[in-house]
């Protein structure tokens, strides 16, 4: 009878204590994904076939404060203030409290879309210029063409010339995979960056597909922009080697001015000795 009375109170402070555990790890999943790691839901076809509608992706919101934007990387970035909120996604609004709260749970967890997101591919770094098309109907980013094996089927025969254009200091330029139907930068031109996104817009760095299981997999950056990031990183080396190099070539006149210098110190200290 005891052992019975037990396992009641045990239940019932189970069910007393599930509403707590609940808050708990409501808390602990916004923590995360706010300032860690957080899910995301893909609601449109503009980056297929890399992402298709309904994945989730993990996003890392924090390694770009340990290295820069790379062209090629997928990003998650806000629309708000570059480009008009919603033209990729709309979110029902409207429903009772309960139903608006499992919606907002949903868009935490990467089940639902936010809205006001958006996904797609760096193309243009600051600075870059980027433009459309070569006589292979290809983009060219700094007069390089890219050859896009990550693109739609077909989806050179839709590009449509643009460019050539000037990435703003600050912004970048970004591009969906399935060229012919991805509201990007290229249609975003007369809203304000002129259809870059401003980088402190990025929420972070798409990392890897988590759902459905058959989607599973990593996005890693392509080889398309191989030859883009070696010149860059050849002229960040040069510009952190001019200091340097400067600094060589004007040691040796300086050193033989010295020299000179101090060839007529004692040259005259010792004609003033011998004169006393």
């Amino acid at each position: 009878m005891n052992a019975k009375k037990k396992g009641e109170e045990n239940q019932g402070s189970f069910w007393k204590e599930l509403p707590i555990l609940i808050v708990i790890a409501l808390v602990l999943a916004f923590v995360i994904q706010r300032w860690v790691v957080q899910p995301f839901h893909i609601p449109s076809r503009s980056m297929e076939e890399t992402l298709m509608v309904g994945d989730r992706v993990l996003v890392n919101k924090l390694v770009y404060q340990f290295r820069d934007i790379e062209r090629g990387d997928v990003i998650v970035f806000n629309g708000g203030g570059s480009w008009d909120e919603g033209s990729d996604v709309v979110v029902p609004s409207g429903g009772n409290p309960i139903s608006r709260f499992f919606t907002w749970v949903g868009q935490q967890m990467g089940a639902a879309p936010t809205g006001k997101d958006y996904i797609k591919r760096v193309i243009g770094l600051p600075g870059d210029t980027v433009e459309c098309c070569d006589e292979q109907n290809r983009l060219m980013v700094n007069g390089v063409p890219l050859d896009e094996d990550y693109l739609y089927p077909d989806s050179l025969a839709t590009h449509q010339e643009f460019g050539p254009v000037t990435v703003p200091e600050g912004h970048l330029w970004v591009m969906g995979d399935h060229r012919a139907i991805s509201y990007d930068s290229r249609m975003h031109q007369s809203d304000n960056g002129g259809g870059s996104i401003p980088e402190e817009s990025v929420v972070g760095h798409a990392f890897v597909i988590v759902w459905p299981p058959e989607n599973i997999g990593l996005l890693s950056s392509p080889d398309t922009f191989a030859e883009l990031n070696e010149n860059s990183k050849v002229a960040d080396q040069a510009a952190a080697a001019l200091p340097l190099a400067l600094g060589l070539a004007g040691a040796v006149p300086v050193h033989l001015l010295g020299r000179g210098v101090i060839r007529r110190w004692r040259s005259g200290g010792a004609d003033g000795h011998c004169q006393n």
